[in-house]
């Protein structure tokens, strides 16, 4: 998970710049709307890379889903293509600083870092996703609010890091997220062996639940900016 480190930072910014492009020009969804105003078939990958499997519309309607769906949910966003794509940047920007000088260079060298980086991915998604949510019940989908001021579906987006939904309803802390992304930082350290410290580890960890943080902002208000990119088109 080193790749964290450069790349993960300038991924975010690029979410947060695509936002509050977004805010400035006031096309975010009003109290009047819902997000059932964005195109009808919604992307399966966020900027052609981030995968979107685990993004549902609204709350308005719940219905838990089984474990079968919840692993099915897991297996969509780790085998995806934009999964595999991530690994390689990630793996490539490790190999150029050498944040695993074990790694070695050259394509057996890059392939050691890709190889780590996409486990990364792999393991964090069925952890997230399939195994905790299955074993503590709960749902690792992402409810959209849709609706509201921008200030207020921002926290919305980035406060179901840490609370999510029960599969009996209600809600809960975020068990699954936090222990699976633990568990998965625990893992890598058996084929990170530069950086198994504990400061490493806590920084690991929290940049893993950034990297997720960002990732359901740019969820929250991926109809706005398809809406945007789209009203730029038909100019």
């Amino acid at each position: 998970m080193s790749y964290t480190k450069n790349v993960v930072p300038a991924l975010c910014s690029v979410f947060t710049l695509s936002l509050f492009s977004s805010l400035s020009y006031g096309q975010l969804i009003t109290p009047g709307e819902t997000s059932e105003s964005a195109p009808a078939t919604e992307s399966k990958r966020l900027f052609g890379i981030v995968p979107n499997y685990r993004t549902s519309p609204s709350l308005d309607t719940y219905e838990p889903i089984s474990t079968r769906e919840k692993f099915k949910v897991a297996s969509e966003d780790a085998f995806d293509r934009g999964t595999i794509g991530l690994a390689a940047i990630f793996g490539a920007e490790s190999q150029l600083t050498a944040s695993n000088k074990a790694f070695g260079q050259g394509g057996a060298g890059f392939g050691r870092y890709f190889g780590s980086a996409y486990g990364d991915l792999v393991v964090g998604d069925f952890m997230t996703e399939g195994v905790f949510p299955t074993l503590l019940h709960q749902d690792p989908r992402y409810f959209r609010q849709g609706t509201g001021s921008g200030m207020s579906r921002l926290r919305y987006a980035a406060g179901q890091i840490f609370w999510t939904h029960r599969d009996s309803g209600g809600t809960q802390l975020n068990y699954s997220e936090l222990l699976g992304n633990s568990v998965a930082v625990a893992i890598s350290n058996a084929y990170y062996v530069d950086n198994r410290t504990a400061s490493d580890n806590v920084s690991k960890l929290g940049m893993q639940l950034g990297v997720d943080m960002a990732a359901n902002i740019l969820k929250e208000f991926w109809p706005d900016l398809e809406r945007k990119f789209k009203h730029k088109h038909e100019r």
